[in-house]
This record gives C-alpha cells, sequence and structure tokens, in this order.
C-alpha cells in the first residue's frame, strides 16, 4: 500500500509556536521535487516535545495543505496504548492515508506487550498502520516473529525497520511475505534493503535532497540499481553528515543555511555545534545543496 521516499519532515518553530507558513513552504517544496509522500509529527518532527493540541493542528495542517496529492502517513505513536489510540483516531478523522506508531518507549513492553499494544490499536481504528521498529531510540527490538503475528491483522500493513540489521529485514519479508511492506527506516540502508524486497523509506535526507531520495528509489523500484547506486554514493556523505548529531538537529541546520526555516529546536535538544555545523555545511557543499 505505502512505496517510494516518504520524508519524515520537520516541524519549523518561530518564537516557541508552530510556524505555519514556512511549514507549508516545505510541503510544497517536497511535493515539487517528486517525494511521494508526507509523514509529519514522527521523531524528526519532534512529536515528543508537541502539545497534543499541536500534533492533531500538524496533522490537520499536512492532509489540508497535501490535499490527496500525495500519501500522509501521520505519526501517531506513543509509549501510552490509549494515547496512541486518541491519535490514531484523530489521524484517521482528520483524512491521513494512513498512521505511523513507534514501539513505545521508556516503559519497554515484551513482545506479547508489543503485540496487544498494536492490536489494541488496530481494532480501535481502522486506518492503514505502518509498525515502526527503532530500537536505538525506544530501547527494544520488535522482533520478527511478532511483526509476522501482527501481519495478519488487515490494518497493520508495513514495517518501518530501522534496527540496521539487513539479517532482521530478510527475516521479516521471509516470515510475513505479502501481508507487510517493509519500508527503509535507515536512510544509508534503503538501497540495500530495497535490493532484499522492501518497497522504500521513511527518509530524514529528503527534508534536504527530495529529489535525489525520490530518483534513487524510483530506479530501485524499476529494478535501474546501476543508476540508483551513483545516487546513494552522491547521498552517502549527506546520510552521514545528517546523524553528526540527535536528529533533527543537523536537518535543521542544514534547512536553515537552505533558508528553508528559522534553525529552532525544543529544549532538550539544542541547536548544533560550531564544530559539526562546518562539517554539516561542508558536507552539504559537496553535494551539491
Amino acid at each position: 500500500m505505502f512505496s517510494g521516499s516518504l520524508v519524515a519532515i520537520v516541524t519549523p518553530f518561530k518564537d516557541g509556536k508552530f510556524d505555519e507558513t514556512t511549514y507549508a513552504d516545505l510541503i510544497e517544496f517536497q511535493i515539487a521535487n517528486g517525494t511521494h509522500g508526507i509523514v509529519p509529527c514522527g521523531t524528526t518532527g519532534e512529536s515528543a516535545t508537541l502539545t497534543p493540541k499541536e500534533h492533531e493542528r500538524v496533522v490537520d495542517l499536512t492532509v489540508e495543505i497535501v490535499n490527496r496529492r500525495v500519501t500522509v502517513i501521520a505519526g501517531t505513536g506513543s509509549n501510552s496504548t490509549d494515547e496512541a489510540i486518541t491519535f490514531t483516531k484523530h489521524a484517521k478523522n482528520a483524512g491521513a492515508d494512513g498512521a505511523l506508531l513507534i514501539t513505545p518507549y521508556y516503559n519497554k513492553p515484551m513482545q506479547e506487550g508489543l503485540y496487544q499494544h498494536y492490536s489494541s490499536v488496530a481494532k480501535a481504528s481502522d486506518i492503514p498502520l505502518v509498525l515502526y521498529n527503532i530500537p536505538s531510540r525506544t530501547g527494544l527490538n520488535m522482533l520478527p516473529e511478532t511483526i509476522a503475528r501482527l501481519s495478519d491483522i488487515p490494518s497493520i500493513v508495513a514495517v518501518k525497520e530501522g534496527s540496521g540489521s539487513l539479517s532482521q529485514v530478510s527475516a521479516i519479508i521471509d516470515l510475513c511475505g505479502e501481508n507487510m511492506t517493509v519500508l527503509a527506516g535507515d536512510d544509508p540502508l534503503t538501497l540495500p534493503m530495497m535490493a532484499i524486497g522492501a518497497k522504500g523509506v521513511i527518509t530524514v535526507t529528503a527534508n534536504v535532497a527530495p529529489a535525489d531520495m525520490a530518483n534513487m528509489v524510483n530506479l530501485a523500484i524499476r529494478g535501474n540499481y546501476e543508476e540508483a547506486r551513483i545516487l546513494h554514493y552522491k547521498l552517502n556523505p549527506l546520510f552521514t553528515a545528517l546523524f553528526y548529531e540527535t536528529n533533527p538537529i543537523p536537518v535543521k541546520a542544514a534547512l536553515s543555511k537552505m533558508g528553508k526555516l528559522q534553525n529552532e529546536l525544543r529544549l532538550p535538544l539544542t541547536t548544533i555545534s560550531p564544530e559539526n555545523q562546518e562539517k554539516l555545511f561542508h558536507v552539504m557543499k559537496t553535494c551539491g545543496l
């Protein structure tokens, strides 16, 4: 159901508030450069520090601006199952095409807890759901066997797999077959994951290089891996640079340098260090940004 280069879009702030005008411009920039979908209120969108009211406004505005031109997958995850259900119901009512749900963080449920968490959200709303496995953020790994169990639930259609393990990706595809679409959750692994069966990526890099990310994914979908590899190696320094510090610190610095937004984050995130900023801007220049 979901494929392509789907941008995990930043949330721009101005004087501490959600900057709606800049956000609209960012979405138009993405669509004009071939991005296949917008993913608001994810980790890159600083969802952890959005108030519930802000969270819902970001999703509402995304759906309104996109106006069905591309896919919208709203981040609705939480370490509280009840809160995840509330956000997911809102995304459905707002008109989003799907919902992205991170594995519950900090409380570190067991695999059975993960199953019950996601199945409870699925029962509460019939919007298509995308699981999000990112052990480095949440402190737990959702195992392929758990993902396979969840793939039997009709509304759970995809997984953003960010474990960093191609072996795990292979196991998920082997166990789930056509029941589960795999999307890359690590930008550097987009092309390798697509080579073994993933259908695209939910990407940080597309915030600053949307056309190259979309073209790389399009080429891979068509099986043209020779040309896709050229773009992979062009983007590879940027994949590293955008994680010199915790995401979205570098990507907001990069977008600010490009004149796309004001470089403002919410505490406890702080702006990029001068040393890493200099290195980031050098990489941006070599990548043609």
